[in-house]
């Protein structure tokens, strides 16, 4: 006789919500299966039509046993009431006297069909026939069923959707209610990171565990087996670790030495050196993903970020753990590798940026490089230092030519250098040394073009008026040069004092406003000269109450707020036009309102131009920024944005201007001030001139009877420490930014052209592949000797010599077919210039990149740059094909170089 199956109380339970619905009053079963369940689930009650009966098993093996339980359970356990005797055992039918069987449920040994219990649990009417062979799915299909009952599933019962289900019951492996759940690599790599999953699979039965193993090997891929085997095996939080360590230690160079360290990591979970390799294929797939997620930024990617490095940072662990770390030192992947490749970079500072350049690349080239964002642009940041170190020593010939090197170059040396004195955040002791070792070589270069500047300051400070400027811009004339032309033919432009900042501030302020809604401009250079950014030079000493004042009024002045608010009025009354002043706490709004309403009228006014004072930098330098940083962002500035927003609202120009400089005290805690006779203000006093000081005198001075002695050595000072300081003679204090916005998408004022994101930054500070738009295309050979005199070098298009690409698309048929059907198009040579610049670039610019390469090629300028492109659009893409488009939100134009191809064949006009 074969063994009888196995009945447990869900079994039994099933058996008789079935059977005693139809058997009048009877109270004996007779089950033909062995009891499997606990003694302590013996008794329980079932529900039977709309009552609950109780249920008493008992398991007997004979048939004068189940006759006596049948006995007792009459007369002692429940004499007068109707709960069920369920008797379970071993004992044939027909052993069993006819008396006995007269008073059981069908008059026989009840059969326990797992299968039909399984069918009644799911509510189908049959089950997928692969099913009947897996005797230990149905018992734990059986065995954890949810307390609320497994979730109906249509007429058949599918292997898949009762695995899924199970799954999702036994080890929390998604919803047994939900099939939609993905059940590949991603999911079990992030299961197995659950604190309670990996558990409970590690309690099942041998056997459903190698069922499930089986299938999800089918399912989710041969990474399964491995990453559940060490679920099993009490290590699943581990598994993607080991998986990360594992595909970094099958690419390294000494892979067979790895490979065995990797072995006693994985222990018994790892059935055989061939199912490592698709074990680490899966997990750095889904680490790749996951850091993707993390770059794409938002809540998402900062969990994504958070997910991937605690992975990676454990990963690292057991490397260290099993002495791999200095094997695995040039992984992509890993944190140490990471780290590893930044103490490179940190080994070349004190070299040449040539030989740094290479390294750097293989830092960025790391996968772990925009999660490390900030080490690794300050790392980027070092080395653009170690390219300005290599460039030759700037000429410096007059003042003014000092302040527009200072805001178009020299400045960012500032904005580096305090980049990297806020230090790397892996806090290594290698990289930090480093990088404080090229700040001291930058300060000592910067000590010296300070130097030369405070010798030509003195120098022209004694004759230097405002008649009489001697080719600088003068801060008391930055209305009448800047913000006037702005106000020409009905502007209104917004004047943004921003007390206290530098170029370095200045710059980085610049680049973080939303190039979609603001367009720099600049005034249009004469021929042969690239536009570029206005700087004016501070009143001396560079003091709030003389520049600014001097700002404000449109001539040399002295004072306070009073003297500044009649200034400025004064100034524009003269233009007839009216004007307002805002101090601090003139703008700001009351409770409810982000701006004052007073600010916001007078930015509706369409007769009004209007200025504000904003304070936030100057006060910074008294106790420094709560969050440490030396960087400014326009959100760092107090009601910066909502002012712009403002502006923007108003569809006014905005001039960003300040009234000085300052210099950050980046010396020892410990340094005192600067004995000194004299002392009038932090950076300058009275008296005789010292090493790092320089005597000026003149009309520009207006303190201290026109003769004053000033600091141009930042770590001059003769007061109590502060963040940072003003009041001297060095470049970043004296040099006044100038910068002018228009929304975009507007018209350009007369006079002003748009300066392009890709021309604000220095050569030395771009990489190779960033580089500035030409001031002037060059121009294509003419006359009979120009195919003798072209280079002949592979192109855009088959044949040389005709012209540049962009000359050979405006010449093509195509292309004056289409020029037709589009009114007040740009002419040839402008559109010709536009795709060059474009080609040459690998087919992105922004909006005024494009604009300003057509209008250095025609002369003529470009005053709207987005409605330029636009005419492009409407001129290349023919039938909708996307030749040329806006993208990234319309900051970015993207041309198709081979649509381009495809559209425009060479045309054979002369």
């Amino acid at each position: 006789m074969g063994a009888r199956p196995a009945a447990g109380r869900r079994a039994v339970e099933v058996l008789l919500e079935a059977e005693l619905s139809s058997a009048d009053v009877r109270r004996l079963v007779l089950v033909d299966a062995v009891w499997a369940g606990a003694d302590d689930e013996r008794e329980f009650s079932v529900r039977v039509g709309d009552r609950q009966r109780r249920v008493h098993v008992t398991d007997q093996d004979s048939p004068l046993g189940i006759a006596d339980a049948w006995r007792r359970h009459l007369t002692e356990t429940d004499p007068d009431g109707d709960s069920v005797l369920v008797v379970t055992g071993c004992v044939p039918a027909d052993q069993l006297g006819w008396d006995l069987r007269g008073h059981a449920v069908r008059r026989r040994p009840l059969a326990v069909e797992r299968t039909d219990i399984v069918k009644q649990l799911f509510g189908v009417g049959d089950l997928d026939t692969r099913m009947v062979r897996e005797a230990w799915l149905l018992d734990a299909l059986l065995e954890s069923e949810p307390p609320g009952g497994w979730p109906k599933a249509g007429s058949v019962l599918t292997l898949d959707r009762a695995l899924r289900a199970l799954l999702a019951a036994r080890v929390g492996l998604g919803d047994t209610a939900d099939e939609t759940l993905d059940l590949d690599a991603d999911t079990l790599f992030e299961w197995s990171r659950t604190p309670v999953g990996p558990r409970r699979f590690a309690e099942l039965h041998e056997s459903e565990r190698a069922g499930l193993t089986a299938w999800l090997e089918q399912v989710a891929g041969p990474a399964a087996p491995t990453l559940l085997a060490l679920a099993a095996d009490g290590r699943g939080a581990d598994a993607l670790p080991l998986g990360a360590l594992a595909s970094a230690a099958l690419t390294c160079p000494a892979a067979a030495d790895a490979g065995f360290a990797l072995g006693t990591l994985f222990g018994r979970a790892l059935g055989s050196f061939d199912a490592l390799t698709p074990f680490a294929a899966a997990a750095g797939g889904v680490l790749t993903r996951w850091i993707a997620q993390a770059e794409a930024g938002g809540p998402a990617g900062a969990d994504a970020r958070v997910r991937v490095l605690s992975v990676l940072e454990r990963a690292d662990q057991l490397a260290d753990s099993a002495r791999l770390t200095d094997l695995l030192a040039g992984d992509r992947l890993l944190p140490s590798g990471y780290r590893s490749r930044l103490r490179a970079v940190a080994a070349t500072l004190d070299g040449r940026s040539a030989a740094a350049q290479s390294v750097l690349r293989e830092l960025a080239d790391h996968q772990l490089a925009a999660l490390h964002a900030d080490s690794t642009e300050r790392a980027r940041t070092a080395i653009r230092l170690l390219r300005w170190l290599d460039t030759p020593a700037p000429e410096l010939t007059s003042v003014g030519q000092s302040v527009r090197l200072h805001i178009e170059s020299a400045g960012w040396t500032d904005l580096a250098v305090g980049i990297l004195a806020e230090g790397d955040i892996s806090r290594d002791g290698e990289v930090s040394d480093a990088y404080h070792r090229l700040i001291g070589r930058v300060r000592e270069r910067r000590r010296r073009i300070d130097e030369q500047f405070a010798a030509l300051l003195a120098t022209w400070t004694e004759r230097a008026c405002q008649q009489a400027p001697n080719g600088a811009l003068l801060i008391e004339d930055v209305l009448a040069e800047a913000a006037a032309p702005l106000a020409r033919d009905g502007g209104r432009p917004l004047v943004l004092v921003l007390d206290g900042m530098s170029a370095d501030v200045a710059v980085e302020l610049a680049a973080g406003l939303d190039r979609r809604a603001w367009a720099e401009i600049v005034p249009t250079a004469p021929t042969g000269r690239r536009p570029g950014r206005l700087a004016a030079v501070a009143m001396l000493p560079t003091v709030t109450r003389l520049s600014r004042a001097s700002l404000l009024c449109g001539a040399p002045a002295e004072g306070g707020q009073d003297t500044e608010r009649s200034g400025f009025t004064a100034f524009w009354k003269k233009r007839h036009r009216d004007a307002v002043l805002f101090h601090k706490g003139g703008y700001e709004g009351t409770a409810g309102h982000r701006l004052a309403p007073e600010l916001l009228g007078a930015l509706a006014d369409e007769r009004t131009v209007v200025g504000v004072i904003v304070n936030t930098i100057d006060d910074a330098l008294a106790d420094g920024r709560d969050n440490g940083r030396a960087r400014w962002r326009p959100s760092d500035i107090a009601k910066l944005t909502d002012l712009l927003d403002a502006a923007l609202g108003a569809g006014r120009p905005v001039l960003l201007v300040s009234d000085h400089g300052h210099v950050v005290d980046r010396g020892p805690r410990d340094t005192g001030p600067t004995a000194a006779e004299g002392v009038r203000g932090a950076r300058w006093r009275t008296g005789p001139a010292r090493p790092g000081e320089v005597e000026l005198s003149g009309p520009r001075v207006l303190a201290s009877g026109g003769r004053i002695t000033t600091a141009w050595r930042e770590d001059v000072r003769y007061t109590a420490r502060q963040a940072g300081y003003h009041g001297g003679a060095s470049l970043a204090e004296v040099t006044v930014p100038v910068l002018a916005f228009v929304p975009a998408g507007s018209e350009i004022p007369t006079g002003w052209t748009a300066l392009p994101a890709e021309n604000t930054a220095p050569d030395w500070w771009r990489e190779g592949h960033e580089t500035a738009q030409p001031l002037k295309p060059a121009a294509a050979p003419r006359g009979k000797d120009a195919r003798a005199r072209q280079p002949q070098t592979e192109g855009l298009f088959p044949q040389p010599g005709h012209g540049t690409p962009g000359e050979r698309t405006v010449r093509s048929k195509p292309y004056e077919v289409q020029r037709e059907f589009v009114r007040n198009a740009p002419s040839g040579t402008a559109v010709a210039a536009a795709l060059d610049a474009l080609l040459d670039a690998g087919g992105k610019l922004s909006p005024a990149a494009v604009a300003s390469a057509a209008q250095s090629a025609t002369g003529k300028s470009e005053r709207n740059p987005q409605r330029f492109v636009t005419m492009l659009e409407r001129l290349l893409n023919i039938d909708g094909y996307p030749v040329l488009q806006l993208i990234e939100s319309g900051r970015t134009v993207q041309l198709d170089r081979e649509l381009l191809r495809q559209q425009f064949p060479e045309g054979d006009a002369p």
